[in-house]
């Protein structure tokens, strides 16, 4: 009779603890975030609308599903303001979970105007702003304010929020075509040391065949990942420690005289490299030619 009010307790309380998990799991959820990685690829989605449309200018500012501010880009070209108002239309599109062209076309039509939305704080109820979602859930948003027109504003925008829509490429037939080069044209591009292929499209790598024939600058790529892959040569590469009088040359890239206190190897043909981004490379004591192919993610 003991055992079997034991085994009744027992099953008693396993049930309770079960509908206590219950409880608990019906009270959370899990919650997708925007990282600053993802931040950069809607930015770089929106950047490849621009180059596609040929858009004159442009901001594009990013934030997460609070409206802070997770990324900004101003395109050559851009009035200055178009910072401010690209933020303000990100985050009207996060805080009421709208596309921003919404109020502007209720506060423009006719007898249906609500004027007095314009005095929130933080609202800025004009084209180009959308949210960005992630299986169901709002993870943040994308503002673009500066290209030819307010429409072009919202194109760039919407591109921005589908960079992680992978299911609407396959339905639409966008899926980018695969890329071919022969032995010829690749021969040709390691001759002179050039692109093989940008990235333009949008897609977050570019591949470079390289050539060297004396030693280089120190280099640091904010924003790039150098996978290297050497072909031909050989080479001194210093990696790691500080940039000697670093200077930015263009956007997200560095240069310098040198590097301090970094860490040297000899790298030969087989050998393959991986730089994150951020961290001073620099080629010495180069062969010539010294050939590598460089595949560089972002």
């Amino acid at each position: 009779m003991s055992i079997q009010r034991h085994a009744i307790r027992s099953i008693a309380l396993a049930a309770a603890v079960f509908s206590i998990a219950g409880i608990a799991g019906a009270q959370t959820a899990d919650k997708k975030t925007l990282t600053l990685q993802g931040a950069e690829r809607v930015i770089a989605a929106a950047k490849a609308e621009a180059q596609k449309l040929q858009a004159p200018g442009g901001v594009i500012a990013v934030v997460d599903d609070g409206g802070n501010l997770m990324a900004l880009e101003r395109l050559d070209g851009t009035f200055s303001a178009g910072a401010n108002i690209s933020i303000g239309k990100a985050k009207t599109a996060v805080m009421f979970k709208k596309p921003t062209r919404f109020f502007e076309e209720l506060i423009n039509s006719s007898g249906k105007g609500r004027t007095v939305m314009t005095a929130l704080e933080n609202f800025t109820p004009l084209i180009g702003g959308i949210p960005i979602t992630v299986d169901g859930q709002i993870v943040g948003g994308v503002g673009v304010s500066g290209a030819a027109s307010a429409d072009q504003d919202e194109q760039l925008a919407i591109a921005g929020s589908k960079a992680f829509d992978t299911s609407a490429t396959s339905m639409t037939g966008d899926t980018p075509a695969v890329s071919y080069w022969e032995k010829s044209k690749v021969d040709e591009a390691f001759s002179k040391g050039s692109v093989l292929f940008d990235g333009s499209d949008g897609r977050n790598y570019m591949v470079h065949a390289s050539r060297r024939e004396k030693p280089g600058q120190a280099e640091i790529h904010t924003k790039d990942a150098d996978v290297i892959y050497v072909l031909q040569g050989t080479a001194t590469f210093v990696t790691g420690g500080e940039a000697v009088d670093g200077k930015t040359i263009a956007p997200d890239e560095i240069r310098g005289s040198s590097i301090k206190s970094g860490e040297t190897r000899r790298i030969a043909k087989g050998d393959v490299v991986i730089v994150p981004r951020g961290v001073p490379h620099q080629f010495l004591e180069v062969t010539n030619p010294f050939l590598y192919y460089v595949v560089k993610v972002r």
